[in-house]
């Protein structure tokens, strides 16, 4: 028995749940990644995959050697890399994944100035608001809004989510400034479909506990570009990451209201598999988006006084 392709063969059997899916990984047929994890077994004396006619299963044994014939595995991989990439630039193919709006607003200009620095690189993007399966579906790195929940993979903040109230000036002007969000009872509000709680706003109070708000939305959208669009024209009051807004709100097209009952921060990831197995394309685009939002992203540059200013003349 070939142990590293046995190894190899009930990795890829255990990640994807299926032997089909192993074997065309692997590049070689179904019967021969069955045999090799047979043969494993055998050699084991353990069961390691239940197997019926419509589904497969790690055993106990089976969970406890995966996790350590994976890390093996990425052992061998990152040793190959490390070999390979010596004094080399990044290089080939890197797939990621962002969400839809973060994407064209931020990602996609931000391209240029990353190829510049490593035009060995090849990019293939997929803008999309569906949290994608990493491991299973090839991505490389992807880029998401809020809390990591897969184990499996390895989280690094790029910048901070600041998620903001807005409304146009013409709005805000014929309506009033809500001052609790309580307020908001009184006024349109813009849903977010993509958000479980659209219709549900959540604020917290002076003493950090939540106070969340049911909203009336004669609106609803799944795309926050969208609905921006219909704040600055006055069709009601939006809430919406500052990543979205931000230029408007720089420019006085919005005004942030409810500052002081604002949602915690979230947070911009880089999600990516095991940082074992991270390529020197992965560890430089990673760094490169954390260098150009950082802590401080461009986004959120300073634009206080000209609220203020704004709040000044819409208020009645």
């Amino acid at each position: 028995m070939n142990r590293l392709a046995a190894l190899e063969a009930f990795v890829r059997v255990a990640e994807t749940q299926s032997f089909s899916e192993a074997a065309r990984r692997l590049r070689v047929g179904k019967s021969a990644v069955s045999r090799e994890v047979a043969s494993l077994e055998a050699e084991l004396g353990v069961r390691l995959i239940n197997r019926t006619t419509r589904s497969l299963s790690l055993t106990d044994a089976g969970r406890s050697y995966f996790e350590r014939a994976q890390r093996i595995l990425a052992d061998l991989d990152e040793a190959d890399r490390a070999v390979t990439e010596h004094g080399s630039s990044p290089r080939g193919k890197l797939k990621v994944s962002a969400p839809v709006s973060f994407g064209f607003l931020h990602l996609a200009p931000a391209l240029a100035d990353f190829l510049a620095l490593y035009p060995d690189v090849n990019l293939e993007i997929s803008f999309n608001d569906r949290f994608v399966d990493l491991v299973n579906e090839g991505f490389d790195v992807a880029l998401r809004i809020g809390v990591l929940e897969d184990s499996r993979l390895i989280a690094r903040r790029l910048a901070p989510a600041r998620i903001v109230v807005a409304g146009s000036p013409k709005y805000l002007a014929e309506r009033g400034v809500p001052l609790t969000p309580d307020d908001l009872a009184r006024h349109e509000c813009l849903s977010n479909l993509n958000i479980r709680t659209g219709r549900e706003w959540r604020f917290q109070r002076l003493d950090g506990s939540p106070w969340p708000t049911p909203v009336n939305a004669r609106i609803s959208m799944d795309n926050g570009d969208a609905l921006r669009v219909c704040a600055v024209n006055g069709l009601g009051l939006v809430m919406l990451p500052s990543f979205i807004v931000g230029a408007q709100l720089q420019s006085g097209a919005l005004v942030s209201i409810l500052e002081s009952f604002a949602p915690q921060f979230s947070s911009i990831n880089a999600v990516y598999p095991h940082a074992r197995h991270l390529s020197s394309a992965v560890r430089a685009f990673v760094d490169f988006l954390a260098t150009r939002y950082g802590p401080k992203p461009y986004w959120d540059a300073p634009c206080a006084e000209r609220a203020e200013k704004m709040m000044q003349v819409v208020v009645p």
